[in-house]
């Protein structure tokens, strides 16, 4: 066998054998390891932070948004209402996050806020201009599961009215949902809508 020829049979069983070790430790060892390790520290980040209700059954997750109205997209007046969404559900009937990338000039995206602005006076009871900034803007993803806490607050008479609950014991309700800045300065408070949804309900019985 010639000299070229042995050194790139050599070449070849080097590349192989790299290829097998390192699919081994990167494609399997590595991922098997880290998977491991969230399911034992971060059990329920690992498995989606799902959202049970009462009886246990899972109602959605911490991290995604979801509508609370009913079947012809009508805001149910006995919860709390999420931001509006972008995301769409693509012809296979799966949810596509996105946003609309309208920018903040865009005539449609203003026509857009006009419009949920003017349904949101006419539901809360309130004035535009007292109606805040996320409750009429869709977040990036289109699927953000939070609310300011200005925006729950304005909620408030409208929830306690629908269900016959005292106002401010849920407003109460609503303080003690809030959740504060990551690390004490990244992001802002904010409520969860489906956790306070469904502490709501446990609250009305």
């Amino acid at each position: 066998m010639s000299t070229t020829s042995r050194t790139l049979l050599r070449t070849t069983r080097t590349a192989v054998l790299a290829i097998l070790i390192l699919t081994a430790l990167l494609g399997v060892a590595y991922p098997a390891v880290v998977t491991a390790i969230g399911r034992l520290a971060f059990p329920a980040q690992a498995d989606g932070s799902l959202v049970r209700d009462a009886r246990g059954s899972v109602v959605g997750s911490a991290l995604i948004g979801q509508p609370f109205t009913d079947s012809d997209g009508a805001a149910l007046p006995q919860y709390f209402q999420s931001r509006p969404s972008a995301a769409f559900v693509d012809d296979h009937g799966h949810l596509v996050s996105s946003g609309s990338n309208y920018g903040p000039e865009n005539a449609d995206l203003l026509a857009e806020i006009e419009g949920r602005q003017v349904a949101i006076a006419e539901l809360e009871g309130v004035a535009v201009s007292e109606i805040p900034a996320d409750a009429v803007t869709a977040s990036g993803s289109g699927l953000d599961p939070h609310i300011s806490p200005a925006y729950a607050r304005l909620q408030v008479p409208r929830v306690a009215a629908a269900r016959g609950l005292d106002e401010a014991e849920v407003r109460e309700l609503v303080e003690s949902r809030i959740q504060s800045r990551d690390l004490g300065f990244l992001g802002e408070p904010r409520v969860n809508v489906l956790e306070l949804n469904l502490a709501l309900d446990a609250l009305a019985g």
